[in-house]
């Protein structure tokens, strides 16, 4: 009994250590397990919340896979329970909310580093393919941000027409693409690009500029305004005039 009372004052003492810390710091020099572990204790009273967050790295192998797993995979772990799952991903959702918010109605084209954190957060990670359309008005800034397409990306599986009808509906004079390559290869495949000059040609007869595309991975984006492709295939496209 009075060991059992030990072991619960040790836990309680290291909890509170972790959120002064927190309070004092952010979450500068946490581990990646001390974040989660943090996270748990908020939905979990008293008992020591740090194996169940070693666990859930160790089952989903990095932070970002912890916040992008689901219900039911969250609820396997031990010492998890539907709570604490609620709270991982909400903390995610929430992420990604602000994240989103607080690139509405900037520049994105002049200024991108704002776009690529709400990227880099909302698809780098995911373990599906997904295509993201941003949409802008005349003035370059972000209208909202919209998943297209889910799912691996083929020539046949991205419809032109649903693109044009979501940029119509949001009045966009320009728009800028994303999605993300679960591999974390960033470079473009054969279907990438073909997929990106349809849409190009698509976009430039009812009025609209698609200004980028980027693939986004753990290793990085690629950016085909960079490298020269949107400037190719609008040169494609004003020689067929």
């Amino acid at each position: 009994m009075e060991t059992e009372k030990s072991s619960i004052n040790n836990g309680e003492g290291h909890r509170k250590r972790l959120r002064n810390r927190f309070l004092k710091s952010g979450l500068q020099g946490f581990h990646d397990y001390e974040v989660i572990e943090l996270l748990l204790s908020l939905n979990t009273p008293r008992k020591d919340c740090k194996q169940s967050a070693k666990l859930l790295i160790k089952q989903f192998k990095t932070f970002q896979g912890v916040l992008e797993a689901n219900h039911e995979s969250l609820c396997a772990i031990k010492g998890v329970g539907p709570a604490n799952s609620l709270g991982i991903r909400l903390i995610k959702e929430v992420s990604d909310r602000y994240l989103k918010a607080k690139i509405i109605s900037k520049d994105v084209v002049q200024n991108s580093t704002e776009l690529m954190e709400y990227l880099n957060h909302a698809i780098g990670h995911k373990t599906k393919e997904v295509f993201v359309g941003i949409f802008l008005d005349a003035k370059n800034r972000v209208l909202t941000s919209k998943i297209l397409f889910t799912g691996t990306l083929t020539t046949s599986s991205v419809y032109p027409r649903e693109v044009i009808i979501s940029s119509l509906q949001h009045n966009a004079a320009a728009v800028i693409f994303a999605h993300n390559h679960p591999s974390g290869d960033v470079e473009p495949s054969n279907s990438d690009i073909q997929i990106t000059r349809k849409l190009f040609f698509a976009l430039q007869y009812v009025g609209i500029i698609l200004h980028e595309h980027m693939i986004i991975g753990n290793k990085g984006f690629y950016s085909f305004a960079s490298q020269g492709l949107i400037a190719k295939f609008n040169k494609e496209f004003e020689d067929l005039k």
